[in-house]
């Protein structure tokens, strides 16, 4: 085992957890957001010496995942037939954070992929602007934009539990 293998190893070790939980938000599906996270980390690998000498394999692995990601919704894969129901339904839950969750989930899966990509790495990974900017490549003044009319898209769609109107 190399030391190459080592710091990989250690990389991928450290990041799973919190990969996976931006690729799920991204994808909006937790077999799609592991797939995605072992696609990146798979070509991360064969390149980890020229990611290492960025210094920052955070970012190259997260724009990597964005723009996976961004490229898999444009292809649609239309040949995966899901054998359990998706996510997309609301848990049965007496608790209405879990219905929230599942509405901005619902909503978060409307925005067109960049959108969504700023608004993950933004509020979900507490990223700073300037960071999201130098992960997707874009300028600061941009994802200040986009965020903005993404939040506002998501406003129109969200409604908390506790605003909604009781059927009893």
């Amino acid at each position: 085992m190399s030391e190459h293998d080592d710091g990989f190893r250690a990389f991928v070790t450290a990041q799973w957890g919190p990969l996976t939980r931006t690729a799920f938000l991204l994808t909006g599906d937790r077999g799609a957001a592991e797939d995605l996270v072992q696609s990146v980390l798979e070509k991360a690998h064969r390149r980890w010496s020229r990611i290492l000498r960025s210094d920052a394999p955070e970012v190259y692995v997260r724009r990597a995942m964005v723009n996976t990601a961004i490229s898999w919704r444009r292809r649609k894969r239309f040949a995966e037939v899901p054998l359990l129901p998706a996510d997309d339904t609301p848990a049965d839950d007496q608790y209405g954070r879990v219905d929230d969750r599942q509405q901005l989930l619902a909503a978060l899966r409307r925005l067109p992929p960049r959108t969504r990509a700023i608004l993950v790495l933004r509020y979900f990974e507490d990223l700073s602007e300037a960071d999201v900017a130098a992960v997707l490549g874009c300028s600061t003044g941009s994802v200040k934009s986009q965020a903005s009319r993404g939040l506002a898209r998501l406003r129109d769609h969200v409604v908390p539990t506790s605003l909604q109107e009781d059927p009893a």
